[in-house]
């Protein structure tokens, strides 16, 4: 399979936990980004205060005289886990959140992971302004007879929207999302698993993509959390990736197809534990096919970004680089913003192998 064209170039930190925030205590990470009516960016960073409770927040992005992300300022908080599927007896949270832009409904969706009583389960939320967010509430995944399976069972987290209508697998109209059931429960109970879906002979975590049919949201957005016609994306193949993928950002529709980032996860687990230690989070690149989302048609064979530098090696949870927003720029390359050991944000430039540099 042919590598994606593509390169990212650090930038460096635009945003570091302020120690006199107590909502930031634990770090600020994985933040989305959306471009707001008026051509600002807005990153929206996960604010995560101690004992691991998250809220999600939102920051002007400024620039540097290069046109480089340089900074944030003006944080707010936009939502915080309020609901009780945000909430568990341990902790609560909502957490790494995607934000997508959809033309034909005209608002901005986001897809965050709940913490609730079942461990992870992906929300929704809109905006006409990414100011004001309004629920939708959690997605839920008709149960399909091919697959024996109740996804609404598993834990589930990595989701993001296309931004425009593509075709379901029997070919109607369609919005989509990208997400990541769980059925390896190693990282929590040693040797335990899910039982896994009809077909489904590995049970390390990958991408999957599941449809609603576009005339049903488009004439009550309410709808857009029914989700249908779940298909696998992919699963973990390269070394960088031995334990588990996940979505990263967004997909950009780019000439060779839909572009995501995603992150690989290698190591070694500490069986018990929440926060992994021992294991290593870097990014690569996929490309799924125009006409059928569902289909791979390019990946990494190495990463394109991997913890190397001390801020990415140093944290709340070491040796992590983990990509979530997506800016692209007038010349066609794009930022990208990304975790950092799950304590401080980066960004990075996305940039075609042909391009010429900027």
């Amino acid at each position: 399979m042919e590598e994606p064209p593509y390169t990212l170039q650090r930038l460096g930190v635009i945003m570091a936990p302020d120690s006199d925030d107590p909502m930031q205590a634990w770090g600020v990470l994985n933040p989305a980004c959306a471009r707001s009516r008026d051509g600002d960016l807005w990153l929206f960073p996960r604010l995560v205060a101690k004992g691991n409770y998250s809220r999600i927040g939102r920051a002007l992005v400024s620039y540097d005289g290069a046109g480089a992300p340089a900074g944030v300022g003006e944080l707010g908080v936009v939502l915080s886990p309020d609901e009780s599927w945000e909430q568990n007896a341990g902790t609560s949270g909502v957490e790494d959140p995607r934000i997508t832009f959809i033309e034909t409904l005209d608002v901005y969706v986001m897809a965050y992971s709940a913490y609730g009583p079942l461990g992870s389960r992906i929300g929704l939320a809109y905006s006409a302004d990414l100011a004001v967010w309004h629920r939708l509430g959690p997605a839920s995944f008709a149960y399909d007879p091919s697959l024996r399976a109740d996804l609404n069972l598993y834990a589930n987290k990595d989701a993001m929207l296309f931004p425009e209508v593509v075709a379901a697998p029997d070919g109607t109209p369609s919005y989509a999302m990208l997400h990541r059931p769980v059925w390896d429960l190693s990282w929590i109970r040693p040797g335990e698993r899910e039982p896994l879906p009809a077909g489904l002979h590995e049970a390390r975590p990958g991408i999957w993509v599941s449809f609603v049919p576009a005339l049903a949201v488009e004439a009550d957005l309410v709808n857009l959390p029914r989700f249908t016609q779940h298909h696998l994306v992919a699963l973990p193949e390269k070394p960088w990736e031995a334990l588990k993928i996940g979505g990263g950002t967004p997909p950009v529709r780019v000439p060779e197809g839909w572009l995501i980032l995603h992150h690989g996860v290698d190591g070694n687990i500490v069986t018990g534990r929440d926060l992994q230690p021992g294991v290593l989070y870097s990014a690569g690149a996929m490309l799924l096919d125009v006409d059928d989302v569902s289909r791979v048609v390019a990946r990494s064979n190495t990463p394109l970004l991997e913890p190397s530098h001390e801020l990415e090696r140093d944290g709340i949870v070491p040796n992590v680089v983990f990509p979530t927003g997506i800016d692209v720029r007038a010349d066609g390359s794009a930022d990208v913003f990304y975790g950092m050991a799950d304590s401080r944000i980066g960004a990075a430039r996305l940039t075609h192998v042909d391009a010429a540099p900027a």
